[in-house]
C-alpha cells in the first residue's frame, strides 16, 4: 500500500527542482518500465498493479530496490497522465559528465532553447531511429526528465545520451577540431542539393525564434528544408521536431548506407 508520504514524494518529482535535488526521475507505462528492466537499468522503486508485478521475471525483480503493489486509484493519484498505466517507477539520473571526444565519431545534435516537452521527446526519438547517439542541449532547454519528454521519447531515452551545456563551449571545441556545424535556418543551402558530411553537429533552434543570434557565428554550414507549398498562407515553417526528422533522414541517406 502506498503511504501518503510516498505519494507526495512521487508527485513532487514532477517538478524540475525536486528532480535535480534528489537526482531522481519518474517513468510511466508497462512497456517503458519493462524496457528499462531489460536494458539492465536498476529501478529504485516500482509501483504497479499486482498483475503487472506478477508478469516480471524473478531475475528482474532482484534488480529493483523497492516494489510496492498499488491499485488503479492509487496510481491515478501519483500519475502525471490523465489515464494512468499499470506501472510507474522511480529511476536514478545518469551521470552528467560530458565526453566531447565523441564529436569526431559521427553525427551529433545541438539544441538551442527548445522549450516544448513534446518537441524534445520527438527529437530524441528521431535521433535514436537514425542512429544518432548524443544530443547537446543549451541550459535553457526543457528538462529531458520532464515526464512529458519521457513519454514523448517512447523509450528512445534509453538509446540517446542527452547533455546540458553552454553551447558556446561545445562549438568552440568543435571549431578547434574543424568539425562542421550545420545550422538549420530559414535561409541557407537546400539539404537536397548539397553534400552532407558523415560527421558534424546538426544545430536546431527555438520553436519560434530559431537559433540565437549570438550562436549563429559558429555555424559553418547554413542548411534549410525548401518549402514546396509556394505562397500558401499559414505555412511559414516546420515544427522543430518535424524539421529534425527530415534533416536526420537526409544526413543518413547522404551517408550512402545499405538498408
Amino acid at each position: 500500500m502506498l503511504s501518503k508520504t510516498k505519494m507526495a514524494f512521487i508527485t513532487s518529482l514532477q517538478k524540475k527542482k525536486v528532480r535535480e535535488e534528489e537526482k531522481l526521475y519518474v517513468i510511466e507505462g508497462d512497456k517503458l518500465v519493462k524496457e528499462y528492466l531489460m536494458s539492465g537499468i536498476p529501478l529504485r522503486t516500482l509501483i504497479a498493479k499486482p498483475e503487472f508485478l506478477n508478469s516480471i521475471p524473478s531475475a528482474h525483480k532482484n534488480e529493483i530496490g523497492e516494489i510496492i503493489p498499488a491499485s488503479y486509484d492509487e496510481l491515478k493519484k501519483i500519475s502525471s497522465l490523465t489515464t494512468p498505466h499499470n506501472a510507474l517507477a522511480i529511476v536514478n539520473m545518469p551521470p552528467k559528465d560530458i565526453d566531447y571526444t565523441h564529436l569526431r565519431k559521427g553525427l551529433t545534435v545541438a539544441l538551442d532553447f527548445v522549450q516544448d516537452p513534446g518537441n524534445l521527446g520527438t527529437i530524441i526519438r528521431a535521433a535514436a531511429w537514425f542512429g544518432i547517439n548524443e544530443i547537446y542541449c543549451s541550459d535553457n532547454c526543457v528538462d529531458v526528465f520532464n515526464p512529458k519528454v519521457i513519454q514523448a521519447t517512447m523509450g528512445a531515452i534509453l538509446h540517446v545520451k542527452v547533455f546540458y551545456t553552454d553551447l558556446r563551449v561545445l562549438f568552440e571545441k568543435a571549431s578547434a577540431e574543424k568539425i562542421s556545424i550545420y545550422g538549420a535556418m530559414l535561409e541557407g543551402d537546400s539539404i537536397y542539393s548539397r553534400k552532407l558530411g558523415e560527421t558534424g553537429i546538426i544545430f536546431l533552434g527555438n520553436e519560434s525564434k530559431g537559433i540565437s543570434e549570438e550562436l549563429q557565428p559558429f555555424i559553418t554550414d547554413r542548411i534549410m528544408i525548401p518549402k514546396l507549398a509556394g505562397k500558401k498562407p499559414g505555412i511559414d515553417s516546420l515544427n522543430v521536431s518535424m524539421a529534425a526528422s527530415v534533416i536526420f533522414s537526409e544526413f543518413t541517406r547522404g551517408r550512402g548506407r545499405d538498408f
